[in-house]
C-alpha cells in the first residue's frame, strides 16, 4: 500500500515559496526604484508617473519607454542620468500632465 500524499504539508511549502517570490518581487522593485533615481521622488509623484504609465495606451511612447528601460539594463550610458535632465526626460513622459515637474520642484 502507497503512503498517503500530505496535502497539507504540500500546500504550505507552496504557500511558502509564493510567499518569498513575493517579497523578493518587493525588494527588486524598490531596488528598481533607488538605481533609477527615482527614490528622489515623492510618493504621490512616484506613483501618479506610474499611474500615467500604465494608462497609457500610445504604442510610439510605450515602445520609447521601452527602449530606455532596455538601455538602462544593458548599461548604456543613459541622457537622463543627471538630475536637471531627469526632470526633462520625465515631463514628455506624461502628455498633458504637467504636475509632476511643478510638483516636485515645490514638494515639501
Amino acid at each position: 500500500m502507497r503512503k498517503p500524499r500530505d496535502f497539507d504539508a504540500e500546500l504550505k511549502a507552496l504557500e511558502d515559496k509564493a510567499r518569498g517570490l513575493k517579497t523578493r518581487k518587493v525588494r527588486q522593485l524598490g531596488e528598481l526604484v533607488i538605481a533609477t533615481g527615482a527614490d528622489t521622488l515623492t510618493a504621490n509623484e512616484l506613483a501618479g508617473a506610474l499611474i500615467v504609465l500604465a494608462e497609457t495606451k500610445e504604442a510610439g511612447k510605450r515602445e520609447a519607454w521601452a527602449k530606455r528601460g532596455a538601455a538602462f539594463f544593458q548599461g548604456r550610458p543613459r541622457r537622463s542620468a543627471p538630475a536637471p535632465d531627469r526632470d526633462a526626460g520625465g515631463a514628455p513622459a506624461q502628455p498633458g500632465s504637467a504636475q509632476p515637474a511643478p510638483g516636485r520642484k515645490g514638494a515639501t
